[in-house]
């Protein structure tokens, strides 16, 4: 493949981050742990008023409600883009934010262990679910408080779905989606101990999260897609994030098939 020169470097400097080569430049005694600073907590805050929603408890849900063995929705694991008018139910919601980002044990505020791997147990991700059809939860856009069991809402959005669709570069099938699951990054829960080799492990991490989004799926006989083509600009307006400090990482609409 002949490419120009201007191509040549930005390929060059998309293979060096796929490497781990940053991690012999990093003076790691400098980083924001090494100089005992406060670690960013594990959970964003919400404000004092918010709306909050309990939810089942997701590790049961999931456990009641799967329909197979790891092995059999590893076996039929596939992408999903056609999805009926069926709704999630609460049960199966609660599942799937289990299966993504459920927190089994919380060592402090540096670390935790969840149902994902991350590096460091930093855990840099933030799941935002723009709901079209759950029962029981009005259509709108929500946050997961993994720590709590709890949805907070941000707001109530009838049009939710078409939006979602319109900020993933006109991805019509993500508007038919029952539920599309957002993760954003919050850069600096992973930077606080990794500094400059953060941002390969971040990425890293958001496939493990996403491969246990279509297990759950898989065995809830739901769902899902994987969305890395969007609008950055656009979604981050849509989670009303401020793209810098936050900011949309990935996306998989989940429906009925």
């Amino acid at each position: 493949m002949s490419l120009n020169s201007k191509s040549d470097k930005r390929f060059e400097e998309g293979r060096y981050f796929l490497k781990d080569t940053i991690r012999q430049q990093v003076d790691f005694s400098r980083t924001a742990q090494s100089r005992q600073l406060p670690a960013p907590p594990l959970q964003k805050p919400y404000a004092p008023d918010s709306v909050l929603m309990s939810l089942p408890d997701g590790a049961s849900a999931l456990a009641r409600l799967g329909r197979m063995s790891i092995g059999e929705a590893i076996t039929r694991r596939e992408s999903v883009r056609d999805y009926c008018e069926a709704p999630l139910t609460v049960d199966e919601l609660s599942a799937l934010l289990w299966a993504v980002q459920g927190v089994r044990k919380v060592f402090g505020p540096t670390s935790a262990l969840r149902t994902v791997p991350s590096a460091g147990a930093r855990h840099a991700f933030e799941t935002y679910i723009a709901v079209s059809r759950v029962e029981g939860i009005p259509s709108g856009l929500y946050r997961f408080l993994p720590v709590d069991g709890q949805l907070v809402q941000l707001r109530v959005d009838m049009q939710i779905g078409q939006k979602a669709a319109t900020a993933c570069l006109g991805q019509e099938f993500v508007a038919e989606a029952a539920a599309i699951f957002f993760w954003t990054v919050i850069p600096s829960r992973m930077e606080w101990r990794y500094g400059l080799a953060s941002h390969k492990v971040i990425a890293i991490d958001a496939g493990h999260v996403c491969q246990n989004l279509y297990l759950a799926c898989t065995a809830l006989g739901a769902g899902t897609c994987a969305i890395a083509a969007y609008d950055q600009a656009a979604c981050d307006r849509l989670l009303g994030l401020d793209g810098d400090e936050e900011f949309t990482l990935y996306i998989a609409p989940v429906g009925k098939p």
